[in-house]
């Protein structure tokens, strides 16, 4: 046994991955600051590395586009999804990991810029279509999640993909209804769980609709 010394579970931060670290961060949080009080078109690479205060060689080190620095907070959520259902309980039924494991990502990525990011997509045509490949991406990343707990069978993956495609829409759906009737001036952790899980009460609903439907349709001759 070793004594007097803390022994990390993870390893630590080298100075080059912090400095590139907060490099990135840099460079998002100019650009971040600049689209949304400028607009996104109106905004230039050389614009936001001079905020940032990097070279355009250090700028395309990090990001091949403006594009990219703005859904570049997508994969951070995707990453917190799947760390919050990794960390639910080994016995909670799939349906439940799933429900509580978004709720809580969602909630936790919830402040103003996330809102205002938001409004900026749908109101930046180039970002707005881009925007739909983010649901694919979160699709497969909630994938993997829920195949790392449940075994990746041939069976089950096409279960659990079934159930990712039905979810990362509902989210889609459910996020442009709630965009559409909150401002950030009235935004509310509390809120944004209720209307969550109301969500995902409809969701449950629909789909025991539909399956109950289905089984009392009569059988083709």
């Amino acid at each position: 046994m070793i004594e007097g010394k803390d022994i990390d579970a993870e390893p630590r931060e080298g100075r080059r991955e912090r400095k590139r670290r907060q490099t990135r961060e840099r460079i998002e949080q100019a650009a971040m600051a600049l689209f949304l009080e400028r607009g996104f078109d109106a905004t230039t690479i050389e614009d936001i590395t001079e905020a940032a205060d990097v070279s355009k060689r250090s700028f395309f080190d990090y990001f091949p586009s403006k594009e990219d620095v703005v859904f570049a907070w997508q994969d951070s959520f995707a990453d917190g999804l799947a760390a919050a259902i990794a960390e639910r309980p080994a016995d909670e039924p799939i349906v439940k990991v799933v429900e509580e494991a978004l709720t809580s990502a969602i909630t936790a990525a919830l402040d103003p810029q996330s809102v205002a990011l938001a409004d900026l997509i749908r109101e930046t045509p180039v970002l707005s279509a881009r925007n739909q490949l983010k649901y694919a991406k979160l699709e497969r990343k909630l994938t993997e999640a829920l195949l790392a707990r449940t075994g990746d069978d041939e069976g089950e993956r096409l279960r659990i993909r079934l159930l990712s495609a039905v979810v990362v829409s509902t989210m889609r759906v459910g996020g442009e209804r709630w965009h559409e009737q909150q401002r950030p001036e009235t935004l509310d952790t509390s809120s944004l769980e209720t209307f969550a899980r109301d969500i995902f009460r409809e969701l449950w609903g629909v789909l025991a609709d539909f399956g109950a439907g289905a089984r009392s349709a009569p059988k083709p001759e």
